[in-house]
């Protein structure tokens, strides 16, 4: 970290193969890094460098004493402002230098507007300090840096891709990098203008028309509205944008625009992850490719690494960049799929419209995807992103299966063992660690494999600490979930557990279990099923936040939240079929008050999905149809009358069908199969 503490070291770049080398400081108190400026100080002078062939000559900035501008906008006086000293260093160059090194360089990408440019950034001096020069001398090489994995480009690769080719000055050294040649600041910040604008030339605008299903009426859709987001190119060759799912959730249409294009090219949704708010575009037209150039993906940052969001918000029709720091790094709930994932929090502003942006890192590299942000009044400047690892994880499931499968879950309900007495009465040792199985799923992979009350040790060998937590990375923790999550469905894992005092291993694949009530059903339609005017549907957090609103956890019957809570499937395809409302007709009359009520039986046979109440119903050779609804109410339906007033029902409620078309394709398959 570069808080208060001097650093022992300095690390600093050359081209044109954007090599690091390492340097001692001798005198490491007079040196100290500005993290909102992102630049090393010595003294109360800024330090920029221009290394060439064994000699490094540093630029000494003595800045004027003038106010700094708030966070996203230059800092410093002009250049007539600043007087320069010239420093001359013998070096070593190693070219093993590991990837994350980058974040320490002196300079980095800031926020700006579309009308604005980059300069470089210049500490003010603090009042009353003296300026001191830390003597440098040469350090020993780096250590190799480890591959980054193919969804990425190689270090040296990037970071060469990314290096604007500057024209050779007379009198000095040529390069064709961002710090090659003899450069004044003029050139040095034309350069650093010139790489952003390429990568924000990546980044489209996306517009979407969405037609939401009404859950209330599922037989129709809602009326349709329009949205802008943001997306950025991925891949050129196979023609790949990204964006948030939520951007183009139910759509009916999706265009994109190029920045500073005023042209729309549609575009069409090739996946969508719902789980993880990701979903990939493709655009046919070849001409919106044309001197596209996709951006390179870096690897999770550290906390406190300073970010900058790319996107189109709300407030203005051209790009935005804010700027920011990493604030935290672990699991969180991720609204749009309801499911728990890796994310980074950010203190850099993500508005209406940033969603699907790209957030970039020091060195210009995309390191996650905007998606959410906390609003209310004991929350300010607390922005969501999706990391890399979670991208990274959709898109190698994309390419394996040919669509997007999800992430992989245990199924379990486990409890913390950090009381002593607890791990007493499971017989832990103690060099034992880990949690307390209290539930095992019946449709998930390792039902009858794990028991209640085993104690789960470890996790493809990582061990998992009493509180939930396995190790990260230096100094962090996070839920061992996190583990699980980066798995593919069908992985097989290994598991090691203690049962009765007794340690196990257990190799399971990797699944999803059913949930009896899930959080969303995957962007497909709602299922519905009419007879008589009873209109069923089943239960999903969905219908529930459509009937009840947003406080759905309060307002919503406890029947229903007790079933969603508690309860969980006990086969594949159970489901909580709900009476959702009553449409008046002769055959229901007397029950025309009912709605939002659970149906247990049909005809005395318990019920346990639509599709099989559909059958029952269908099928049935009764006189009546018996209905029993929770809280002990019997309906009770002519069947023939029933019948005969289908059609009237329908085309009094406009309604096209008495099933939704998932239904009504698998009892024709059933009927066809069996030759009814």
């Amino acid at each position: 970290t570069h808080s208060g503490s001097a650093p022992e070291e300095l690390l600093l770049k050359r081209s044109p193969k954007s090599v690091f080398t390492r340097y001692s400081c001798v005198d490491p108190d007079s040196v100290r890094y500005n993290p909102y400026t992102m630049a090393w100080i010595v003294g109360h002078r800024s330090l920029s460098g221009v290394l060439t062939g064994s000699a490094a000559t540093f630029r000494l900035h003595e800045a004027a004493r003038r106010p700094l501008l708030g966070v996203g906008g230059v800092r410093g006086g002009s250049k007539s402002c600043v007087r320069q000293t010239t420093l001359q260093v013998h070096m070593s160059v190693s070219d093993d230098t590991p990837r994350r090194r980058a974040r320490k360089d002196g300079v980095a990408g800031v926020a700006r507007s579309e009308e604005a440019r980059t300069g470089l950034r210049r500490q003010q001096p603090p009042n009353g300090e003296e300026s001191r020069v830390a003597t440098l001398t040469p350090g020993p090489q780096l250590p190799k840096g480890d591959a980054i994995s193919v969804q990425r480009k190689t270090s040296d690769k990037t970071r060469s891709s990314r290096m604007k080719k500057t024209p050779e000055k007379k009198g000095g050294a040529s390069g064709n990098g961002m710090f090659g040649g003899d450069l004044d600041d003029e050139e040095y910040t034309d350069s650093m203008d010139e790489m952003w604008d390429k990568k924000m030339d990546a980044v489209i605008k996306v517009y979407c028309i969405h037609t939401e299903p009404n859950y209330s009426m599922p037989w129709q859709r809602r009326r349709q509205y329009q949205s802008t987001s943001t997306g950025f190119v991925i891949d050129v060759e196979r023609r790949r944008l990204l964006t948030n799912a939520h951007s183009v959730d139910h759509h009916t249409q999706v265009k994109v625009k190029k920045r500073g294009d005023d042209q729309k090219f549609l575009a069409r949704v090739l996946a969508t992850g719902t789980e993880c708010d990701i979903a990939m575009l493709t655009v046919d037209d070849p001409k919106f490719w044309e001197d596209m150039q996709a951006l390179a993906l870096g690897s999770l940052p550290r906390l406190q690494e300073g970010v900058a969001v790319v996107g189109y918000p709300v407030g203005g029709d051209t790009i935005s960049v804010t700027s920011g720091v990493v604030s935290r790094i672990e699991v969180t709930s991720y609204v749009h799929g309801m499911t728990d994932l890796l994310s980074i929090q950010i203190d850099a502003a993500i508005n209406s419209g940033n969603s699907g942006g790209p957030v970039f890192n020091e060195t210009q590299e995309c390191v996650g995807i905007a998606f959410q942000s906390m609003r209310g009044d004991d929350a300010e400047n607390i922005g969501y992103v999706i990391p890399t690892p979670v991208l990274e994880h959709f898109l190698v499931d994309y390419e394996k299966n040919g669509r997007f499968t999800g992430f992989p879950m245990l199924g379990i309900a486990w409890q913390t063992m950090e009381s002593p007495a607890l791990r007493a009465a499971m017989k832990m040792q103690p060099s034992h660690s880990g949690v307390l199985v209290r539930e095992v799923q019946p449709t998930c992979r390792l039902a009858g494999m794990l028991m209640p009350n085993d104690v789960l040790l470890a996790f493809q060998g990582t061990n998992i600490s009493n509180d939930g937590t396995v190790p990260f990375r230096r100094g962090e923790r996070i839920a061992f979930g996190y583990l699980v999550s980066e798995r593919y469905e069908g992985e097989t894992v290994t598991v090691r557990i203690l049962r009765d005092g007794v340690e196990m291993e257990v190799q399971t694949p990797l699944g999803k279990p059913t949930f009896l009530v899930p959080s969303h059903i995957g962007g497909a339609e709602p299922s519905f099923f009419i007879f008589a005017g009873f209109v069923f549907i089943t239960a999903s957090e969905l219908y529930l936040k459509a009937e009840f609103g947003a406080d759905y956890l309060f307002d919503a019957p406890v029947s229903l939240l007790h079933k969603l809570t508690m309860c969980t499937a006990r086969s594949k395809g159970e489901q909580v079929v709900v009476l959702s409302q009553v449409l008046v007709a002769d055959a229901n009359l007397g029950y025309e008050g009912i709605d939002n009520t659970m149906v247990k039986a049909c005809n005395g046979v318990p019920v346990t999905s639509l599709l099989q109440l559909a059958e029952l119903v269908e099928e049935s050779k009764e006189a009546y149809i018996t209905l029993d609804l929770n809280g002990s109410e019997l309906v009770v339906i002519d069947a023939k009358m029933a019948r005969e007033s289908a059609r009237e029902v329908l085309e009094m409620h406009s309604i096209p069908s008495t099933m939704s078309r998932d239904l009504a394709e698998a009892l024709n398959k059933k009927w066809g199969g069996e030759g009814g």
